[in-house]
């Protein structure tokens, strides 16, 4: 092959197509604005950009202000959940390509939680209830002197599915009744606590049970669904909660 192959450039069919997408962001500025705000932005972008590369590309070169959370930025740390055209969804796994782009995307922070600036909220009331169940391993006996606690693997695959949990608040901020009442255990708690009710290893399942049994708890669900479509790691949250409900019935998980 030719030098003059190599460095040839590419031809306009190889070009990859960009366009506009018209993002409508709801604002707030807590030292300015008195109810929150919409503002349309519009942002050259490709079909494989995520609604993350578009906020960052307004936060980077159209609006400093612009203000929301983020970390890894590949669906593991569950920061960057917001409301996206009326939908739950993590900013960085949602592709610019799987939305209608021939209408505005609109963009604005999950809901239930208090609102502190644009799309950040309160994430406070959320870890409360996640920590009040107790989501850690607690076993009164001891296994023996260089011994491992064993578990098989029916017994593991038994919660397999609630430890996917990244503590996003999607599902959480996605129930009608955690929006009507702020004292709802909500599902990403109740699913946490399944993880451990369930393990073979731990103790305390009963404890457990006693606090999702209270009136803040699992029998507040209205099984509507809304948590497990919203959940960007597939657990069948709705499922959990009913298997947490059928434990309590029995006394035992």
């Amino acid at each position: 092959m030719s030098t003059a192959t190599l460095d040839a450039a590419p031809s306009d069919a190889d070009a990859i197509e960009s366009f506009t997408v018209t993002l409508i962001i709801r604002r707030f500025d807590p030292d300015a604005d008195d109810e929150p705000r919409w503002q349309d932005f519009d942002v050259e972008m490709f079909a494989t950009d995520r609604i993350l590369d578009a906020l960052h590309k307004i936060k980077w070169e159209q609006d400093g202000s612009l203000t929301f959370r983020r970390s890894c930025a590949h669906g593991i740390c569950g920061s960057d959940a917001m409301r996206i055209n009326g939908r739950n969804r993590l900013a960085c796994k949602t592709l610019i390509k799987d939305l209608d782009i021939s209408k505005p995307i609109y963009v604005e922070a999950i809901k239930g939680l208090p609102l502190e600036k644009d799309l950040i909220v309160d994430m406070e009331p959320f870890f409360a209830s996640y920590r009040e169940v107790q989501p850690f391993l607690q076993a009164r006996t001891m296994p023996g002197a260089g011994k491992e606690r064993v578990q098989s693997v029916v017994d593991r695959a038994r919660f397999d599915d609630t430890t996917k949990c990244i503590l996003c608040a999607a599902c959480t901020s996605s129930c009608p009744v955690f929006w009507t009442d702020g004292q709802y255990f909500g599902p990403a708690a109740i699913v946490n606590a399944h993880r451990f009710i369930f393990d073979s290893r731990d103790d305390e399942a009963k404890v457990r049970l006693d606090i999702l049994g209270g009136k803040d708890g699992v029998w507040r669900c209205r099984t509507t669904f809304n948590c497990t479509e919203a959940c960007p790691r597939g657990i069948q949250v709705t499922q959990a909660i009913a298997e947490v409900k059928s434990a309590l019935m029995r006394g035992t998980a």
